[in-house]
């Protein structure tokens, strides 16, 4: 699946809360979730959480599950998108930066408590759980041509993510965080 950046400044602006983030990642591990689930779950009030996901709704990030009921759990939009100002200009390109500094902040203080936990994980979980750094000296062609190997690795299992049913027994959400930076000249 193709990923196709996120160009509306309003949708860009909608990232830009932090929360948002903690309200995504859920529902990509949990699955379609309630707003009063969300609360229980992310110590947030009801009205909290029901107010950001209908924010994350309105740009098309999450949807209501069809069914009977007052109380709709809400899940995942499936697509890939990715946030970059490259093309950007503007609002546009300050919303993007603000939504991946949202997204980056969340992301690392998920990876702190994660790693925090470690040792309280059955132990043959615990040799998954860990960080890598790591210097290639590449040239342009060389590191984008790296990035789509790593992109094709990190894409294997991908239909299980939101399809709960492919899912074997005894598997557990792995989250995997690439960045790639350059060094100035």
């Amino acid at each position: 699946m193709t990923s196709s950046p996120i160009t509306d400044p309003k949708a860009l602006r909608a990232l830009s809360h932090p929360f948002r983030w903690k309200l995504l990642q859920l529902l990509i591990e949990e699955g379609p979730r309630t707003a009063t689930q969300c609360s229980e779950t992310l110590g947030e009030s009801v009205a909290s959480c029901s107010y950001h996901l209908n924010m994350l709704a309105k740009y098309g990030f999450v949807e209501e599950v069809e069914g009977p009921g007052r109380q709709k759990p809400w899940k995942i939009v499936p697509k890939r998108q990715s946030i970059s100002s490259d093309g950007l200009e503007g609002e546009a390109a300050m919303a993007a930066e603000a939504a991946a500094m949202a997204y980056l902040d969340q992301e690392f203080e998920r990876i702190r408590d994660r790693l925090r936990l470690r040792e309280h994980l059955p132990e043959e979980w615990r040799p998954a759980v860990g960080t890598e750094g790591t210097v290639k000296f590449l040239t342009a062609e060389e590191a984008v041509e790296y990035l789509a190997e790593l992109q094709a690795l990190l894409d294997k299992y991908d239909e299980r993510r939101l399809d709960a049913t492919l899912r074997p027994d005894g598997s557990r959400a792995v989250r995997f965080f690439l960045s790639s930076t350059v060094a100035p000249e």
